[in-house]
């Protein structure tokens, strides 16, 4: 049986030409799907010192190759781009149902180019492709927008939108597609620059084609999942409660990463947020159902609801301004999700702001006359619509941290890697994962390769201290090559731990190309190391370095306070000594430049002459 490579659709919304490709043999040999098809394209396509706003740049929406088919936990999709907040590679991934609508459309990627004139959408079927006017869309918020375009092409569409944060170039929105986001990194703000509304796909499912082998190994992997605890466990929390592990390890940063417990930890636990829970839904083909709906049913933000908040967003809207009211959480991460913002870069923000108005580097009329104490979360809701509308001092803030923080001389509080803020787990008390933010193609993300050993205590490779430094820069390898590996998938990050991956997952793989080698787990990692390091290849020739693989001071200085838990008084000390020994493990030169010889070994000499150049 051959390879059966995928279709791509490519849009050049300057000229309103769309045209139909195939990938190509080696691209689907060397890079299979999702994540490898996405930086392949985005490193040919996009050349270097593109300005991430300007026509010049392109937004790529890619699915697995599993996408579509009943494999549990592979429905993800993502979007790729040069990032207008970090200026590096960026990939950003959402679930949801999109991914698989992309699949029975007939698509593995699209490739979005150009700016078109006014606000578009594009309508995609089977059978075609329109550009169309969305005047009248634009304006609206994502939930409006994607009720009307159900309305209008029927209830098997699905969608994929901005919101005003998008429209107004805010430097981290995010594409919504239902409730789900593909929220980092300024996703939605490239195709806000484009003036595309939404992509919207109308198609009929199938999975008529699945062989008889996939099948196996779908019943295979479902019988697994029965009877493993994560997932059961998953199943009945999603994210709900993982603040209760990071409180318990302290390393839930609060008031912008000066503490590493919520002094009021008891009010925002999984069991509160139970309380609050009105459902639960999930992504295409998947039956953890982790989505937990939650509902306001009383107080001053009654009536909130929200198809969350995930674990991320429950921390950006407490911890950064020490709030413990989950009223309040739920009631940002809805306004969040209708206006298109990455809940992680608008708390860390608002939390940025806070430190900076309790240390009087900012006053009251600063801040259009909001009091921006420590608890007040009436002010926070007030910022996140201010950020999204770009209004007052949120037309700052939205720039992000990074860049008001250069504006404003205080770098010191800004808590960010390559421009991207921290997320919800300090570095001081799970250092590999901290190391994970350092060497991350895309900046602070804890879901580039996640330290399941510090957090969840996986024994996978191997059992590690959390606050060991260098000796552990194998595990934060090990962990990135697997998540590139299944985000050709493109799987859930959470199924990692559900007992089938990865062995049964080369084996679906296979099974869906015909490809017998994607089995081999030796030959899958070393396809998520060459995606990994052409990334790093794409980040090298636009200027990033060993100077740009850093954290912030504050990481490096002031001790973590816990109260008293493990991890009181940590730092992080051994950065040169870690990434020494990670550039020499990855075959990188010691100012962090893939080698010449680990490129060709990767079959990536294409890129050699941009190394030599950088």
């Amino acid at each position: 049986m051959e390879h059966r490579t995928g279709r791509l659709l490519r849009v050049d919304l300057s000229t309103g030409r769309v045209t139909r490709e195939m990938v190509d043999e080696q691209t689907a040999l060397d890079f299979v799907g999702g994540r490898g098809f996405g930086i392949n394209y985005l490193y040919r396509e996009v050349a270097p010192g593109t300005e991430p706003l300007s026509e010049k740049n392109k937004l790529i929406l890619v699915n697995g190759v599993l996408a579509g088919s009943s494999v549990q936990a592979v429905a993800r999709w993502m979007a790729i781009t040069k990032s207008p907040l970090t200026g590096t590679f960026f990939r950003s991934v959402a679930g949801a149902d999109f991914g698989a609508w992309l699949k029975f459309a007939g698509y593995d990627l699209i490739i979005i180019e150009g700016k078109a004139e006014k606000p578009v959408y594009i309508h995609l079927t089977a059978d075609g492709c329109q550009i169309l006017d969305a005047g009248h869309l634009w304006g609206k918020d994502t939930r409006v927008t994607q009720q009307w375009l159900s309305q209008q092409y029927g209830q098997n569409t699905r969608t994929a939108c901005i919101g005003p944060a998008g429209e107004n170039l805010v430097r981290y929105s995010a594409i919504v597609s239902g409730r789900r986001t593909a929220g980092r990194g300024g996703t939605g703000t490239v195709m806000g620059s484009k003036n595309l509304k939404a992509i919207a796909i109308t198609a009929q499912r199938s999975m008529s084609n699945e062989s008889e082998a996939l099948r196996n190994l779908i019943r295979r992997q479902v019988d697994i999942m029965r009877t493993n605890k994560a997932f059961i466990h998953h199943k009945e929390m999603g994210t709900t409660e993982t603040q209760d592990v990071t409180n318990r390890l302290g390393i839930f940063p609060v008031k912008n990463y000066r503490l590493g417990k919520h002094p009021d930890h008891e009010k925002l636990t999984g069991a509160e947020y139970r309380k609050l829970r009105v459902g639960e839904f999930g992504c295409y083909s998947c039956a953890a159902r982790c989505g937990k709906a939650h509902l306001v049913t009383s107080g001053a933000y009654k009536g909130a609801t929200s198809e969350g908040p995930e674990y991320e967003t429950i921390w950006s809207f407490s911890a950064p301004i020490e709030n413990s009211s989950i009223e309040a959480t739920i009631a940002a991460d809805e306004i969040c999700d209708d206006m298109g913002l990455d809940t992680i870069s608008t708390g860390a923000c608002i939390g940025f702001v806070y430190e900076l108005y309790e240390r009087g580097i900012l006053k009251k009329k600063d801040v259009d006359g909001l009091e921006l104490s420590y608890g007040n979360h009436e002010s926070m809701l007030a910022l996140v619509r201010k950020i999204a509308l770009r209004e007052g001092i949120g037309n700052l803030l939205a720039e992000g941290t990074a860049r008001a923080a250069a504006t404003l001389g205080a770098e010191y509080y800004a808590m960010h890697v390559k421009g991207l803020d921290l997320p919800a787990y300090d570095p001081r008390g799970a250092k590999s994962q901290g190391y994970n933010y350092v060497t991350s193609n895309i900046g602070a993300s804890h879901c580039f390769g996640y330290a399941r050993q510090e957090i969840f205590g996986a024994t996978v490779p191997r059992p590690v201290d959390r606050f060991a430094e260098a000796e552990n820069a194998d595990i934060v390898i090990y962990n990135q090559n697997l998540t590139a590996m299944g985000e050709v998938g493109i799987i859930c990050s959470f199924s990692q731990g559900w007992g089938w991956f990865p062995e049964v997952y080369g084996k679906m793989l296979a099974a869906v190309t015909g490809v017998e080698r994607l089995a081999d787990l030796g030959y899958l990692t070393t396809v998520g190391e060459r995606i990994f390091n052409l990334e790093r290849a794409f980040n090298v020739r636009e200027g990033f370095s060993r100077s740009h693989d850093n954290l912030p001071k504050r990481i490096t200085s002031e001790p973590l306070v816990t109260g008293g838990t493990p991890g009181e008084g940590q730092v992080v000390r051994e950065l040169d000594k870690f990434l020494d020994r990670y550039y020499q493990l990855r075959g990188w030169t010691k100012e962090g430049v893939p080698s010449a010889q680990k490129l060709k070994e990767l079959n990536l000499g294409s890129v050699l002459e941009d190394m030599a150049k950088s």
